[in-house]
């Protein structure tokens, strides 16, 4: 109790320099990984949407959960000891569970072209898919279904995809324990890197209960404002400081994402890479794996690299990539006012 009560007297970390931070945040996409496209649907009824990462002719795939609250589908699938070894596409979604349904769009439109898992007569397309929550912003009843996603498969390509508030980012936000009064906007982020003759990449929706912060500094880029709404002061800071939060629902937030990689990696080591994913997700938000958040990461690997993965490295390489994706999500965010409700600013809004 003594070490909570001296806590209380720490200095709220100063706004940081969004300019230094944009300038040391690893850039690229995960469109950069060989064999992986990417394609987001945004509602144009509110902000809502869905991103898939396709990988259509199927590679190998693992998952992590941390999140108290998760919602996916097909993720048992990808445990090692389980049949299926093949990842069709990767569908992020918001709409919480509702959004699930933009993953069986994506089913019938790589059944229309011929991919899947071969199963008797016909090929049965393997989806996996994590949803967040943001049915809080703008009209509930508008959620990502099967023709949205359809419509985000039309889109994939291997350009570099739209960040900010697109796709399952559009209706993210950070920072919101204390209510949508006082958050910021989230979205999607990406960011990749090549080491030797391997890639890494990363792409995230952060729609998190925590704030975002600067892994170098500590200091909040997006998050918890003041009651006033005039400052960053980030939820840990406020908790501190005796501002007891109110009693969430579980499952009002959620960061998911994707990494994906070149090297050859077997489904065991898929699914380790996945969990190195989460050690980003650590760095960049405060507080992350909460029993309001279902924080998910899948992992894609496409071996066409060549290279057998080394683990060690690849590893620390995920975390650093999933961390530069957690920041550029918000930084590329776009503000929102909820009809009826708060406006919820970005980080270029607050400059």
């Amino acid at each position: 109790m003594s070490s909570l009560v001296s806590a209380t007297n720490a200095q709220t970390p100063a706004a940081p320099s969004l300019d230094a931070i944009r300038a040391r945040t690893m850039g690229g996409a995960i469109t950069d990984v060989p064999g992986v496209k990417v394609g987001h649907f945004t509602d144009e009824r509110r902000p809502t949407g869905c991103t898939v990462v396709m990988t259509e002719e199927g590679v190998i795939g693992g998952v992590d959960v941390r999140g108290a609250a998760p919602g996916t589908r097909e993720t048992d699938l990808l445990n090692p000891t389980n049949l299926v070894d093949k990842v069709h596409a990767v569908m992020l979604a918001g709409g919480s569970a509702f959004g699930l349904d933009a993953a069986t769009g994506a089913v019938r439109w790589l059944e229309e072209k011929g991919f899947g898992f071969p199963a008797g007569p016909t090929r049965v397309p393997i989806v996996p898919s994590a949803i967040l929550f943001d049915l809080g912003v703008g009209d509930h009843r508008v959620r990502p279904d099967a023709a949205a996603g359809y419509k985000a498969c039309e889109a994939a390509s291997t350009n570099p995809p739209a960040e900010g508030s697109v796709g399952a980012g559009a209706g993210a936000t950070v920072g919101k324990l204390y209510g949508m009064a006082r958050a910021m906007k989230g979205g999607v982020g990406t960011a990749a890197v090549k080491v030797g003759k391997v890639t890494v990449g990363a792409l995230v929706a952060v729609n998190a209960v925590g704030d975002v912060i600067d892994p170098r500094s500590g200091e909040v880029i997006a998050g918890t404002r003041s009651a006033d709404g005039k400052t960053r002061i980030g939820l840990t800071a406020s908790v501190l400081k005796g501002e007891l939060p109110p009693g969430l629902q579980p499952g009002m937030a959620t960061t998911i994402g994707v990494l994906a990689t070149d090297a050859q990696l077997t489904k065991a080591q898929a699914q380790k890479l996945a969990q190195h994913g989460h050690d980003g997700l650590a760095r960049t938000i405060d507080p992350i794996h909460t029993m309001w958040d279902g924080d998910t990461i899948f992992c894609l690997a496409t071996g066409k690299s060549g290279v057998t993965g080394n683990m060690m490295a690849l590893g620390a390489i995920a975390a650093k990539v999933m961390a530069a994706a957690v920041i550029r999500a918000v930084l590329h965010a776009k503000g929102v006012s909820i009809p009826g409700g708060p406006a919820i600013p970005s980080v270029a809004e607050f400059g």
